[in-house]
């Protein structure tokens, strides 16, 4: 077989002709070899943040003066987590892909997503020096009715390309609350209080860990995980998330 011969890609105008896919966003042919759910067009036009950010929280800023500040809340009080960054707000293209992906069982979405998240951040020291990557979990009612736990898929996906191992089933989620989508900020903060628990501390000690998850909305599920994993003695966390809600 001569070097750089793929089968599949022999195959693919024949498969396509034979059982046509479709984008499950625009509805183009999904007619590039590897294409799934999703063509490489619609996630092109995902609006990736790329001017500055509060260097801890990770808030978007719209004016390259505010490069390297505070935001007001980080000011006011400092979060559990070192640093945090968003791919990109909560909205068009980023938030129609993580929508299919968590609520329509395309579990194969977390494969893009995380390379686009890693090649966004791996410059940009998040992954420097990490120990583990810790995707925050469901409880186990809910998991069990969603399927799977999409901040486990990206975790996983996202050590393939760090190489940074996946830690699981060490930080647990022990109270069923209600979806955070229906509370307000205060009622957020509120909901998951304690929700959350680590077994086997020792495994952490001293260790600076990633939380991954889906999207930050207020912070309390990133900031409940980061305090637990803190107590527990975790030596730093550092927070990332596919969107941001802005």
């Amino acid at each position: 077989m001569k070097p750089g011969f793929s089968l599949s890609r022999v195959l693919h105008p024949v498969t396509a002709t034979i059982f046509p896919s479709f984008c499950r966003l625009c509805g183009g042919a999904l007619d590039e070899p590897g294409e799934k759910i999703v063509c490489t067009r619609c996630f092109d036009r995902i609006e990736v943040h790329r001017g500055p950010v509060c260097p801890v929280c990770g808030r978007f800023y719209q004016q390259a003066t505010a490069t390297g500040q505070l935001c007001g809340s980080c000011l006011e009080r400092a979060p559990e987590f070192s640093r945090h960054r968003s791919l990109g707000p909560y909205s068009g293209r980023l938030k129609e892909v993580i929508l299919l992906f968590k609520y329509k069982s395309c579990e194969i979405l977390s494969r893009p997503l995380s390379e686009i998240a890693y090649r966004q951040f791996a410059g940009d020291g998040l992954f420097e020096d990490l120990d583990f990557i810790v995707p925050v979990p469901l409880h186990r009612k809910r998991e069990k009715q969603r399927g799977f736990n999409q901040a486990e898929l990206l975790g996983r996906a996202l050590s393939r390309w760090s190489g940074v191992p996946v830690l699981s089933g060490v930080l647990i989620k022990i109270r069923n609350t209600p979806a955070q989508v229906s509370l307000e900020a205060a009622e957020r903060e509120i909901n998951l209080r304690r929700a959350f628990m680590v077994k086997n501390a020792s495994k952490i000690s001293g260790r600076v860990v990633l939380l991954v998850d889906d999207v930050f909305t207020t912070g309390s599920t990133l900031t409940e995980c980061a305090a637990e994993l803190r107590r527990a003695g975790a030596g730093e966390v550092r927070g990332l998330t596919l969107a941001r809600a802005v």
